[in-house]
């Protein structure tokens, strides 16, 4: 039996080689027409559907902090859910009907809160701080509710999430 290091199988392996990238060689002889760009505008730089979602938000120069805050999830369970088990809700964030975003806002006022939602985005804005959050779900950003808890200087939004396929 003959040993991979010796010579003559070196050799032939480099035949073998040199072999199959002369024949992927091929291809480099083949003419290419003038590509065709597809653009409905051709003043726009990017489609939208590249654009992600929320960029117009991110501003690196903004030199805000980014508040304190939790995010929870919400279930209506109801007596079929606890005693009997009826439905198929389970504990996890799939079985939940709403995110819930605590933000903590110490020594702001309420008018000094802008907040905007979107289907993916949350960006709240103060004179002290910043906050751009990417939601970990689609949700309703129509019909949300917001109360601004002064006691706790804590933000509470309440988001109902919006799923394409919820049975």
């Amino acid at each position: 039996m003959e040993s991979v290091s010796s010579g003559s199988a070196l050799q032939f392996l480099a035949k073998l080689l040199r072999d199959a990238q002369e024949e992927d060689d091929d291809d480099e002889h083949v003419r290419l027409g003038a590509l065709q760009v597809k653009s409905e505008n051709r003043k726009t730089i990017w489609n939208t559907e590249e654009v992600p979602e929320g960029s117009e938000f991110d501003d690196t120069w903004d030199l805000r902090e980014q508040p304190e805050y939790q995010i929870l999830f919400k279930q209506c369970v109801g007596t079929e859910d606890v005693f009997f088990g009826m439905s198929r809700k389970d504990p996890s964030t799939a079985c939940c009907e709403d995110v819930v975003i605590k933000i903590k806002l110490p020594e702001t006022k309420y008018s000094d809160i802008t907040l905007d939602i979107q289907d993916k985005v949350l960006d709240l804005r103060t004179p002290k701080k910043k906050l751009l959050l990417h939601l970990p779900y689609h949700v309703d950003s129509k019909n949300g509710k917001a109360r601004f808890l002064s006691e706790e200087e804590t933000l509470e939004v309440t988001l109902r999430v919006s799923r394409k396929f919820d049975f």
